[in-house]
C-alpha cells in the first residue's frame, strides 16, 4: 500500500491584503501540511502545484520553503512536485533548485516509485500550447500510478469560457493508464472518477481570496488495489463573513451590531452588504472591526453597483477584477509576460524600464512568443511565465546549484542570479516587513496586481 498526503495552491509569499502577517500564514500552512506528514508518517507529499505565489519569490519565501522541505527530508518522506502557472518560469524553475539540493523531486514523463505506486507530472501548459503536447511517459511495473498536474480540468474545474483541459481527452491520450489524477489550480477541494479513474483537487491550504470561504486542507490518498481518498482539514486564521441584507431604515448600527456577534480577535473580517437599507460608510465598519482585534476587515457594499452594470467586482479585492480582465484579452505569451513584468512582479518601480527591454530582447529570439493566444485563453496570467510539457529535469538545470557550501546560500545565489533583489530579503522575515516595501506584493493567487504605488502602464512602456 501506498498512502500519501496531496497538497497544492500554497503559494508562498502572497501578501494578502498587504499584510505581513498573512504572508507568515501562508507558509505555516504549508508547514502544517508538512508536520502531519511526518506524524502519520506518510510515504510522500504531493504537491500539484503552485507552491510560490510569484515566478519570482522573494529570499524570506524560499528559505521558509527550505525550511519546510528539510523537515520532509529529515523525516525520510519525499517531496514530488510540479511547476504552477503563478511559479512558472521560462528556464530553470525553482523546484529544480530544490531538486538539486535533493529536497524535492519534479515529477515528468519518467515514473517516480514509491511503495507500490508510480507518479508522473505535468506542469501547467498555456492552453495555445497543449495542441501539440504529447502524453508520451515511460512505462512502470508497479502496482499503480498516478498523474500529478497543474490547471484546470473538466469536468470537475467550474466552466470559465472553455479554458480548461478535458481530464477524459488527457487519459485517453496517454501511454499510462492512470488510477488518479491529483489536481491543483482549482482552489476548492472536488472530486469525481472519471472513465474509472479517480480525478481530484486538493484545494488550496489558506484563504486566497474572500470566495474561499470553507475548510482549508489537502486529501489522503491510499492506493491499495483502489484508490482511497480521504480529506483532513488544517486550521488557519480565522475568517469572519457577515453577509447582511438590510431592510428599509437599517444601517450602520445593524451591521456593527452582527460584527459584535463574533469574536474578531486576529481574524479577517469581510462584511457583504445587500438589501434596501440606508448608506453605510465602509471606513466606520473596518475600524470597528480592527479595534475590536480583526488583523484587516473589507467591507463589500453590492448595493453601490448599479443595477444596468454588467460586469459584478468584488470591492474588496479589486485585483480579481483586473485577473479577469486580463485573462479575456488574449494575449500572445510576451504581451502577456511584459504585462506580468510591469503589472504583476517585484521587480521595483525605478527598474521596471530596463527590465522590460530586457525581456523585449529576449523575446525577440522566440518568434512563437508573440503569437496571439486562442480566444478566452487564460493563458500565463498573474506571473504564468508558460509551462512547458512534462520533461524530466535537465542536466543544465540541476547544475543551477552547483554544489553549494549550503542550503540558504544556494537559494540567495539563485535569487541574484535570477534577478529578484535578495539583498532586500537577507535578514528579514516576512513578518518583519513593511507594506509597500515589494512592489506588487498584493498580485496574489487569483490577482497578479498591485494597488498601484506609481507602477506605469504597459502601453507606456510599450
Amino acid at each position: 500500500m501506498t498512502r500519501v498526503i496531496h497538497t497544492g495552491d500554497t503559494h508562498l509569499g502572497y501578501r494578502q491584503y498587504h499584510r505581513p502577517e498573512r504572508r507568515q500564514d501562508f507558509l505555516e500552512a504549508f508547514r502544517a501540511v508538512a508536520e502531519d506528514a511526518v506524524a502519520d508518517d506518510a510515504d510522500a507529499v504531493v504537491h500539484a502545484g503552485d507552491l510560490f505565489d510569484d515566478r519570482q519569490p522573494g529570499l524570506p519565501d524560499l528559505l521558509g520553503a527550505l525550511s519546510v522541505l528539510e523537515t520532509l527530508d529529515a523525516a525520510d518522506i519525499p517531496f514530488l512536485a510540479v511547476v504552477g502557472n503563478h511559479e512558472s518560469k521560462r528556464d530553470a524553475q525553482w523546484l529544480d533548485l530544490f531538486e538539486a539540493m535533493g529536497l524535492a523531486t519534479r515529477l515528468g514523463r519518467e515514473p517516480e516509485v514509491v511503495g507500490d505506486t508510480a507518479f508522473y507530472g505535468l506542469d501547467f501548459v498555456p492552453r495555445n500550447r497543449r495542441e501539440d503536447l504529447k502524453y508520451d511517459f515511460r512505462p512502470h511495473e508497479a502496482d499503480h500510478a498516478a498523474l500529478v498536474a497543474h490547471g484546470r480540468f473538466a469536468p470537475l474545474a467550474p466552466d470559465y469560457g472553455n479554458l480548461e483541459w478535458d481530464a477524459r481527452e488527457v487519459l485517453e491520450a496517454a501511454t499510462v493508464e492512470f488510477d488518479a489524477m491529483l489536481l491543483a489550480d482549482e482552489h476548492a477541494p472536488t472530486r469525481r472518477e472519471v472513465d474509472g479513474t479517480w480525478v481530484t483537487y486538493c484545494g488550496s491550504t489558506e484563504r486566497a481570496s474572500a470566495d474561499e470561504r470553507d475548510e482549508r486542507g489537502y486529501n489522503i490518498v491510499e492506493f491499495d488495489g483502489e484508490v482511497h481518498l480521504a480529506r483532513r482539514g488544517i486550521e488557519t486564521r480565522p475568517f469572519v463573513f457577515v453577509d447582511l441584507e438590510l431592510d428599509p431604515g437599517e444601517g450602520p448600527e445593524r451591521v456593527l451590531q452582527r460584527l459584535h456577534e463574533h469574536d474578531l480577535t486576529d481574524a479577517v473580517v469581510h462584511v457583504t452588504l445587500a438589501g434596501d437599507g440606508e448608506s453605510v460608510p465602509a471606513a466606520r465598519i473596518e475600524t470597528a472591526a480592527t479595534e475590536a482585534g480583526a488583523l484587516v476587515a473589507r467591507v463589500t457594499d453590492r448595493r453601490e453597483v448599479s443595477e444596468e452594470a454588467d460586469l459584478e467586482v468584488a470591492f474588496a479585492d479589486p485585483d480579481d477584477a483586473v485577473r479577469e480582465r486580463v485573462r479575456e484579452l488574449g494575449l500572445s505569451d510576451a504581451a502577456r509576460d511584459l504585462d506580468e513584468t510591469i503589472r504583476a512582479s517585484k521587480v521595483a518601480d525605478a527598474n521596471v524600464a530596463d527590465e522590460v527591454e530586457r525581456r523585449v530582447e529576449e523575446l525577440l529570439d522566440e518568434p512563437d512568443a508573440f503569437e496571439q493566444a486562442p480566444e478566452g485563453d487564460a493563458g500565463a496570467v498573474d506571473g504564468e511565465a508558460g509551462g512547458e510539457p512534462p520533461t524530466a529535469t535537465t542536466d543544465e538545470s540541476a547544475a543551477s546549484a552547483d554544489e553549494p557550501d549550503s542550503a540558504q546560500e544556494a537559494v540567495a545565489a539563485a535569487v541574484q542570479v535570477d534577478g529578484s533583489d535578495a539583498a532586500d530579503a537577507v535578514g528579514g522575515t516576512g513578518a518583519e516587513e513593511t507594506d509597500g516595501d515589494e512592489a506588487g506584493d498584493e498580485g496574489g493567487p487569483d490577482a497578479g496586481g498591485t494597488d498601484g504605488d506609481g507602477q506605469a502602464s504597459m502601453e507606456e512602456y510599450l
